[in-house]
């Protein structure tokens, strides 16, 4: 069935073609003696082996036909491995022919790391319209700002019709309030036309409260005597467990042909009990499936661990391409606005100083105690990492949208020249760079946490809301917009008109010509991968400087963010990029916020 233009992943768990009219069901369902398939409204019972497997070849299959499992207590369940649903996660599941999208750029194969510079959206925010199709029509618009990587938030099909998606309970379905499977791809394969990778975000450590009909029927899918903070545990060390989240990585690289995965809050993947990490066996699984393309995984982890992230000695990635810095962005965000709340109270003292860390080494916290952790060490070394390990962000979906009101930097910040300043040294940095949608021309509506739950669940989740930042930041309980609200998550759509005004047309340019910079100058310098941390040259209460070696070239970075003038050494070669004042970075005096980026070849 399969032709050089499609793609099929051979899954374990859930129904795929083996050829034309035949389908093969699959699921573990350990817990049950018997189980039903109920294909076209026609009930058959699926054979039982073992070791749990309820298995089901069926003829005179069509795509697009609905199906669903019948319990023996007459109780019917979705596809735990849907590939789409006809409706909500609680309704019949969708047969999917995936060979009959044909891949137009079927030759792509991709983009190596060093050249990543990322943009995430979130579909339903990103455009009025709110689905893959619309944001196929934002993709030109992408490719010219500069960027070369789209970060799609979760699409895995989650209970409601809006969500973050972090709450997804069928890991293979796109959802379908953002378009059908083919219409992803199409999104994607047109992304490839204009040389963008597209990652996906993917969630591995948690399943939904509304919809996971698992423990049902395969109750051993989980440790109920321990707990993530979204529920039990899930037992990564039983083989069909495995085969359900590897299968699912390696199916969205093969069928959809994404460029990479962003791995979601690796820390509470909890798997000791196996003989080899999950992170590690899909990482590894990753690299070896797909010789001819470059793909990519990051993970998002809290505790500024590097095991992941090792290169080889020449560079090469061994697992994980790269790590979203929680570090950067919040001691950034405390230089910016001042807030010293919650997590920010590990980044209040010296400020300035973690933040030339950061720049210079990657990790502020490399084994230091945090008051914000009860005490306890957090973090390993990072400086020997190259400097591409690390992707850094001033703005995300976690970081706008876990505030009481969604405000975005620009509305924040204590003095309007920071996020300027701060914006520029990211771009220019060796680090991987994030932008989040709407960012790169000045966006100030919210992203507001929202979510589509009814009855006393909505009712747990809008009053688990306003009790977490009831006074938080100076805001009453009654500021917190209810999730469930249509407006709320209406209210976080991009204002794409905000282009057509001087300051959004002014914020655009300056984005643009930075990631120009960046492609031009920066980029090729970091491709071998050898590189290794910066250093810290100076560093004051308001200023710093940092310079990194990067294959044969120093990349010099000069940032005063006070409102008085500050000696820092000169850096060596020509200023690529100045701003605030006369600064140039060589004459050594920079003057009130201003920054200087420089470069000078071996």
């Amino acid at each position: 069935m399969t032709t050089p233009d499609s793609r099929v992943f051979p899954c374990r768990w859930g129904a795929q073609f083996s050829r034309v009219g035949e389908a093969r069901f699959r699921i573990w369902a350990p817990a049950l003696d018997r189980l039903d398939l109920v294909l076209a409204g026609k009930a058959a019972p699926m054979t039982r082996s073992e070791d749990g497997w309820f298995e089901l070849v069926a003829n005179g299959v069509e795509h697009g036909q609905e199906y669903f499992f019948r319990l023996p207590d007459g109780s019917t369940v979705p596809d735990p491995a849907a590939r789409a649903q006809a409706g909500d996660v609680h309704g019949p599941s969708l047969v999917i022919d995936p060979t009959r999208y044909l891949w137009r750029n079927a030759g792509w194969r991709g983009r190596p790391w060093h050249e990543a510079v990322f943009y995430e959206l979130h579909v339903g925010t990103f455009t009025e319209e709110g689905t893959f199709a619309a944001a196929e029509r934002r993709l030109g618009y992408l490719a010219d700002l500069g960027v070369t990587a789209i970060e799609l938030m979760p699409v895995a099909q989650f209970g409601g019709r809006r969500g973050w998606g972090y709450d997804g309970v069928l890991l293979y379905a796109p959802h379908n309030a953002h378009g059908t499977p083919d219409e992803l791809k199409s999104l994607i394969d047109a992304a490839h036309g204009h040389g963008l990778m597209v990652f996906l975000d993917v969630v591995y450590n948690h399943f939904g409260p509304d919809g996971n009909y698992l423990g049902r029927y395969a109750p051993d899918f989980f440790h109920p005597e321990r707990h993530t903070p979204w529920g039990v545990a899930i037992a990564y060390e039983k083989p069909p467990v495995r085969q359900f989240f590897i299968d699912n990585a390696l199916y969205w690289l093969e069928e959809f042909q994404l460029d990479g995965l962003r791995l979601d809050a690796v820390d509470h993947i909890h798997d000791d009990l196996s003989d080899e990490e999950l992170l590690v066996e899909l990482a590894r699984r990753v690299r070896t499936e797909f010789p001819g393309r470059h793909v990519h995984l990051t993970t998002e982890d809290n505790r500024n661990v590097t095991r992941l992230h090792e290169r080889g000695p020449g560079g090469e990635v061994l697992l994980c391409s790269g790590e979203w810095n929680d570090d950067f962005h919040n001691v950034a965000h405390v230089v910016a606005t001042g807030e010293t709340e919650s997590y920010y109270a590990d980044f209040a003292d010296a400020p300035v100083a973690k933040l030339a860390r950061a720049f210079a080494e990657g990790f502020v916290y490399q084994g230091e105690t945090s008051a914000h952790e009860g005490g306890k060490p957090r973090g390993k070394p990072s400086a020997h990492l190259p400097p591409t390990v690390f992707v850094n962000f001033l703005q995300n979906h976690d970081q706008v949208g876990n505030r009481a009101v969604g405000e975005r930097l620009v509305s924040l910040a204590k003095e309007p020249r920071l996020p300027e300043l701060l914006h520029a040294a990211l771009i220019l940095s060796p680090h991987i760079p994030l932008l989040f949608m709407g960012e790169e021309y000045g966006e100030t509506r919210p992203f507001l946490f929202f979510t589509d739950f009814h009855g006393e669940l909505g009712k747990l989740v809008r009053d688990g809301r306003r009790k977490e930042f009831a006074g938080f930041a100076g805001h009453a309980a009654e500021d917190v917009p209810d999730p469930n609200a249509l407006a709320t998550f209406e209210a976080s759509k991009l204002d794409w008109n905000r282009l057509e005004t001087s300051a959004g047309r002014d914020a655009l340019a300056a984005t643009r010509h930075l990631l120009h910079l960046r492609r031009q100058r920066i980029m090729p310098l970091l491709a071998s991968g050898t590189s290794r941390g910066g250093s810290v040259i100076a560093c004051t209460d308001g200023a710093l400087a940092v310079d990194w070696q990067l294959d044969g070239a120093t990349l010099s970075l000069r940032l005063n963010l006070i409102a008085e003038p500050v000696a820092l050494p000169p850096a060596p070669g020509e200023t690529i990029h100045a701003a605030g004042g006369e600064a140039d970075g060589n004459g050594g005096m920079m003057p009130p916020f201003s920054i200087a980026v420089s470069l000078s070849a071996a």
